[in-house]
């Protein structure tokens, strides 16, 4: 079974026709590090699954400083959820961190799956509510931890981050510079 299929199975049970038509609905494709999929003012048409590599999700501030809100790595879905549910303009980029091999799909084919499969709109629904839950943490974490909490936290529900993500992406997710990153790490070393 291939890995999109297996974390369907996760949260509803497919039968093989299921199965079938729901892979006529997803498209492979693969990109290269720094492929921008998604900016600011453009309206999300898909959703990746990743098969293979990182994608990132992040803002720019008005003074160039990006705040990355979240990664996708192997066996996660990434889209920008504000723009592909209200169909307005996209506030953030989504960006290739290393090569990647994903599935998409388009809305449209999403909510025709929908039709097809309607135990996909409650897969769907699940992970959306994943989503709010982990987004909430996120945000209790960001305004109660100390950064080095939030960096430990990061560490130890992310061990397989650490080592292919670029640390200024790691700093700018746990909302520091890198270079209070850097002093940080070098402080927590010394522990």
């Amino acid at each position: 079974m291939n890995l999109l299929l297996e974390n369907i199975a996760k949260h509803v049970s497919l039968t093989p026709e299921e199965q079938e038509l729901v892979m006529r609905f997803f498209h492979y494709d693969e990109y290269k590090a720094k492929t921008i999929l998604l900016k600011p003012g453009e309206i999300a048409e898909l959703t990746y699954f990743v098969l293979d590599g990182m994608i990132r999700s992040y803002t720019v501030d008005t003074n160039g400083v990006e705040h990355v809100l979240s990664f996708a790595a192997p066996n996660w879905f990434i889209t920008d959820m504000y723009s592909i549910i209200s169909r307005k303009p996209a506030q953030q980029y989504l960006s290739v961190i290393n090569d990647v091999k994903v599935y998409k799909i388009s809305k449209e084919d999403q909510d025709t799956l929908y039709e097809k499969v309607p135990k996909m709109e409650r897969f769907f629904r699940v992970l959306i509510e994943n989503s709010v839950v982990a987004h909430q943490q996120r945000l209790i974490d960001n305004l109660s931890l100390t950064a080095e909490d939030r960096y430990e936290k990061f560490c130890s529900k992310y061990p397989a981050f650490i080592q292919c993500i670029p640390q200024k992406h790691i700093a700018s997710f746990i909302g520091v510079t890198p270079e209070f990153f850097s002093k940080m790490k070098a402080r927590l070393l010394k522990k």
